[in-house]
């Protein structure tokens, strides 16, 4: 038996033992053949790093060749850990993951690891939570879905920004105006229900409109092309972020509303909460289900 099927099968026997709700792989093992039962494999890709480039060039500069290859291992462990530790939170908070227990298989050039991760320790996670003392869980769950999407596809070719104030919404409405008309305005609720699937590939195509949406805790979309009017000249956010990112956080400052923030630069996004960056998460796309692409 080679190697990597061996580290494959103590893997998923790790997994089943510690009932973990799925196994998240950082590298090249595919796991093809290999009986998971109802355990998840997700495949989440990482760029491929060059540790003999990394030790002949040391070599040649007189240090030590196994010092510099040690060092370079455990720098792409702890980076590629770092990778599997985001794409975890992600695959929480677009709500496929629910559980304690997550078994991570982290790969380096030469190396292999298998990690055990809490997701009640993983920070992005632990922040997710905090929102659901204002925002239901499967509203949170379904604009980060659709702020994956946007942050990553943007719309027609084109990158695209928007924000998404969820929660407070009266308090919000008012201290909002609307800089279009409200493409919401007077429709069914049934049409604008967050949580129906349905409503997603319109709310894509809104993204495109200047200002803001705006949207109830239990993930009602009151407006779109909405202009918050809040005084950002207080608000402390990382510099070089423009007015979008500064008067999302000016309004979670002065309500209770929890902004989601799309950066059209870079696909960042970015969760304001009282006024502060909660959450920054680069445009990583979300693991891969081997039993999707099987389906």
């Amino acid at each position: 038996m080679d190697k990597a099927r061996i580290i494959e099968e103590t893997a998923v026997r790790i997994a089943r033992e510690l009932n973990a709700v799925a196994i998240v792989v950082s590298g090249e093992l595919s796991f093809e053949g290999i009986d998971t039962g109802v355990i998840p494999i997700y495949h989440s890709s990482t760029r491929p790093k060059r540790i003999l480039a990394h030790l002949v060039m040391t070599g040649k500069d007189g240090k030590c060749p196994v010092r510099s290859l040690s060092d370079q291992i455990n720098r792409e462990v702890s980076s590629n850990a770092d990778h599997l530790q985001q794409a975890v939170a992600i695959e929480y908070v677009l709500g496929k993951l629910k559980g304690e227990t997550v078994i991570g298989v982290v790969e380096a050039r030469g190396s292999i690891s298998i990690v055990v991760h809490n997701l009640d320790e993983n920070p992005l996670v632990k922040a997710m939570k905090k929102f659901q003392e204002r925002i239901k869980p499967e509203v949170m769950s379904a604009i980060m879905n659709i702020s994956c999407d946007i942050a990553l596809a943007g719309r027609e070719g084109k990158r695209v920004g928007t924000a998404f104030i969820l929660g407070d919404s009266e308090e919000v409405m008012k201290r909002s105006h609307q800089i279009i008309i409200n493409p919401y305005a007077g429709h069914d609720e049934t049409y604008r229900n967050l949580l129906d699937k349905k409503n997603w590939e319109s709310m894509k195509e809104f993204a495109q409109l200047d200002g803001v949406f705006v949207i109830s805790d239990t993930g009602l979309i009151l407006a779109a092309g909405r202009y918050l009017d809040v005084d950002g000249k207080i608000v402390d956010i990382e510099k070089g972020l423009g007015g979008r990112h500064v008067s999302a956080a000016a309004i979670s400052r002065d309500t209770f509303a929890i902004a989601v923030v799309i950066s059209e630069s870079g696909g960042v996004i970015r969760i304001y909460k009282d006024a502060k960056e909660t959450i920054c998460m680069e445009s990583l796309k979300p693991a891969i289900n081997l039993s999707d692409l099987i389906n």
